[in-house]
């Protein structure tokens, strides 16, 4: 699958087969995170790969929804039971100090965001399904998976293969609802 192919196909999933994910291929989407640019060449981020069933449980419980979710009308996260059943948890975390910081900028949530992206890119191409979860308790994530206090949080990661092939994904806006050529304003590409 060539890059492009795979950008336009990777669909977020959130139900798993129950088909364990080969060491080599958990290799090849980790080592997609690792080739991954970032500010400063500084590569902030950090991963925690979770197999157990009983943490990953936990995980799903500490991913409950919040008033974000809710006011969306959901009830729940509808990723929580991805947590759970996935036969892969990736933790993406970010050494904060090992990221830039300038102009009161800080850079670790784009790093991590730029490692994950390719991570689910990867994931993707090699016939693995994955969806990103942002809605979680840092603390008790923290403290289940022994993650420094030093060390910031910022997404969980279900990975396997799809129990089903993925649906066609949410529409896109069109490029010029979200492009701007040369300055701000309505312009069309020449």
């Amino acid at each position: 699958m060539d890059t492009l192919e795979a950008i336009q196909t990777r669909r977020s999933v959130r139900r798993f087969s129950d088909r364990p994910v080969e060491a080599e291929k958990l290799q090849s989407v980790l080592e997609a995170a690792r080739m991954a640019p970032s500010w400063a060449n500084m590569q902030c981020w950090r991963f925690v790969v979770v197999r157990d069933p009983a943490m990953k449980r936990r995980l799903s419980e500490y991913s409950a929804a919040d008033s974000f979710v809710t006011a969306r009308g959901y009830k729940s996260n509808p990723s929580q039971r991805a947590l759970a059943e996935a036969p892969v948890v990736i933790v993406a975390c970010a050494e904060c100090n090992r990221s830039g910081d300038t102009r009161g900028q800080q850079y670790y949530m784009a790093d991590v965001g730029m490692a994950v992206a390719s991570l689910m890119l990867a994931a993707h191409a090699v016939g693995l399904g994955s969806v990103f979860v942002g809605i979680f308790d840092e603390k008790q994530v923290g403290s289940l998976l022994g993650i420094p206090a030093y060390i910031s949080i910022v997404g969980l990661i279900p990975l396997g293969y799809p129990s089903e092939a993925p649906e066609c994904g949410a529409s896109r806006k069109s490029l010029d609802e979200i492009v701007h050529y040369e300055a701000w304003g309505p312009q069309a590409m020449e």
